[in-house]
């Protein structure tokens, strides 16, 4: 590797460890560290990821020019002692049980790092700590089309900041204006998360999911509105807030909220885990998704206000709410946007090494008109035909191999038209939480009873959780009302009313009485608002997934399929062929298709004991 620059970026200790390596200022790999450990939002040290990166890139560890780290530990600490200083003697409890882990392990993150890097041999590389929104900002920026840009990220916190505004130009990142911990939108978001029974840092897609069904016209959610509005936040016309913190027990105790404190105000108490949803409970999610939609549009106009700029670029957490992300682009504040499709903390490490490349090495960055340099975010482990067909006879799998991927493209499809739902597996993993067409199952939009079928006896998870839609971009616009492209699966547009079915029940209905209906002609992808989480797919940035669209609708005439991730609940998405298998065998998934091998899930012989825990291990 001789002569050239490679830089390894790394996020943990918080949750969604990630590893991602640029050479010469190209981005070769990046993955999350929960893929290779099976533990979903895994949050240690990315080992594997690291290992992957290097592998991937062809690096060695003691090649390397710099590692960076995703934020500053000391940044943190100091946060943590002004907290507690403030809001004393409320902290003290939560303050003393931070201290034994900051004062072994965080503090002296340097030494940890160091630590933990000679397992890969040595290096004289520098360890290089960027802020963690300045990570989010490089993320966002540096990979998009744009030469000059507004950027926001807005998340739960990083050291201080918990939302920025800046303006990105050529190489250079300004930071204009910031929002300090603790008012913060993604924690006011993620509070009601936890109130409403969900697991923070995981469960905010499930809030988003819930929220249409609530009823925009019922004076309760208007009530819960202004209850956000005038008790729990102070939200300012800049997009700007102060949290009333006698709500909030994430700044003093160990706790998200008060539960006490907001069974007073919203008049239940907390739902817990799994329990009945009810009518109120629906409003209140629908009351804080178009609160948190407010915000994101007034922290976008300030953006536009103070950079002059045309272009919006965004990462952090919340730029994962697709719902807000949508209602941004059709508000027409910017003309045109892109979120950096792992816009969380994963995200980060890619941002860290970037942001080491362009400003501490000053190094120039190159833009295409119209194209980012994402890589379709493909930037995980691949497989060979041979590394597949080993796996599937050491399982003793029953396959048919498709040396013809035209020829696969069609029999899949005529699977897909024929009611079955498929495990689709090719290529390299994506980085970040969409599954983009190469870690997917898939099914016909089109079948009024896919919806439920992949919810309760393939996903495993709540009925009233929507799927995405992923379309030939040429066709996009003759289904949804969608501004521009959507390859990464970040924005929601309504199905267009000639493709719509009407509502015949009312809210009062109640949730499962309002499941499962078919609302148009792609029922198994409209929401209860006509709404969909849209993916375009073009035949340049995934030619196979393209191309099996293109059979399908060859098969139907609607170049239009389910796209969920590949995975069972409490699961990260699948990695590896073997992990592909297992959950096709221990879900009802009909078929799988890994790499140029089709699998039926009758052909597959029973399984022996030794093999199922292989498959379990």
């Amino acid at each position: 590797m001789t002569g050239r620059i490679a830089i390894l970026g790394i996020s943990a200790y918080y949750h969604d460890s990630a590893a991602a390596i640029l050479v010469d200022g190209e981005i070769m790999a990046a993955a999350q560290e929960e893929r290779f450990t099976r533990k979903k939002h895994d949050s240690c040290f990315p080992a594997h990821a690291i290992r992957y990166a290097l592998e991937e890139a062809g690096v060695s560890f003691n090649e390397l020019s710099a590692i960076v780290f995703y934020d500053k530990p000391l940044l943190k600490f100091e946060r943590l002692l002004e907290t507690c200083h403030a809001f004393a003697p409320r902290g003290l409890r939560s303050f003393i049980t931070a201290m034994p882990v900051w004062l072994k392990e965080k503090l002296f993150m340097r030494r940890l790092l160091r630590k933990e890097f000679k397992a890969f041999g040595q290096s004289k590389a520098p360890l290089l700590f960027a802020e963690h929104h300045l990570s989010h900002a490089a993320s966002a920026f540096y990979p998009s089309p744009f030469r000059k840009a507004a950027i926001l990220t807005v998340d739960g916190a990083g050291e201080w900041a918990t939302a920025t505004i800046a303006l990105g130009e050529h190489e250079r990142i300004q930071t204009l204006k910031e929002m300090h911990f603790p008012h913060s939108v993604g924690l006011l978001y993620s509070a009601f998360t936890y109130f409403l029974g969900f697991h923070v840092n995981g469960g905010e897609y499930k809030l988003m999911g819930l929220a249409p069904y609530g009823d925009p016209h019922a004076p309760q959610t208007a009530a819960f509105k202004e209850k956000i509005t005038g008790e729990l936040a102070d939200i300012r016309p800049d997009g700007s807030l102060l949290l009333h913190m006698k709500y909030f027990g994430f700044a003093t105790r160990l706790t998200m909220i008060q539960e006490r404190r907001w069974k007073a105000l919203f008049g239940f108490p907390r739902r817990q885990p799994e329990s009945e949803i009810a009518p109120w409970h629906m409003n209140l999610a629908l009351a804080i998704q178009q609160v948190t939609e407010e915000i994101v549009l007034r922290l976008a106009r300030t953006a536009r206000q103070l950079t002059g700029c045309h272009n919006l670029v965004m990462a952090g957490g919340v730029a994962l709410n697709c719902v807000a992300n949508g209602k941004l682009r059709d508000a027409g504040i910017f003309r045109d946007s892109w979120i950096q499709p792992a816009a969380g903390d994963a995200g980060g490490a890619l941002g860290a090494a970037l942001a080491a490349w362009h400003i501490y090495l000053g190094k120039e960055r190159i833009t295409v008109e119209g194209q980012d340099s994402m890589k379709s975010a493909c930037l995980g482990p691949s497989f060979t035909d041979k590394e597949i067909e080993e796996t599937l006879n050491r399982l003793q799998a029953n396959y048919t191999y498709y040396p013809d991927f035209d020829r696969l493209a069609t029999v899949t499809s005529d699977r897909l038209a024929g009611g079955k739902i498929i495990g689709w597996f090719q290529d390299r993993m994506e980085f970040g939480p969409r599954a983009l067409g190469n870690r997917s199952i898939l099914a016909d939009p089109g079948n009024p009873g896919i919806q439920k079928t992949l919810n309760l006896k393939i996903k495993f998870r709540e009925g009233f959780r929507p799927f995405a839609p992923a379309i030939l971009e040429e066709d996009a616009g003759l289904y949804f009302a969608l501004k521009g492209k959507s390859p990464y699966m970040l924005l929601t547009a309504p199905v267009k009313e000639e493709w719509r079915f009407p509502e015949d029940l009312p809210a009062e209905a109640g949730l499962y009485g309002r499941l499962y209906r078919r609302r148009s002609v792609i029922p198994a992808v409209t929401h209860i608002d006509y709404s969909a989480r849209v993916q375009t797919v073009s035949e340049k940035d995934n030619p196979k997934f393209y191309r099996l669209l293109r059979a399908f609708k060859q098969q139907t005439g609607i170049g239009i399929l389910v796209n969920t991730s590949f995975n069972v609940r409490g699961e990260p998405v699948v990695c590896t062929p073997e992990e592909a298998y297992r959950d096709f065998l221990f879900s009802g998934m009909d078929c799988l298709v890994l790499g140029p091998y089709l699998l039926h899930r009758d052909s597959q012989p029973p399984l022996a004991q030794d093999k199922r825990e292989l498959l379990l291990d």
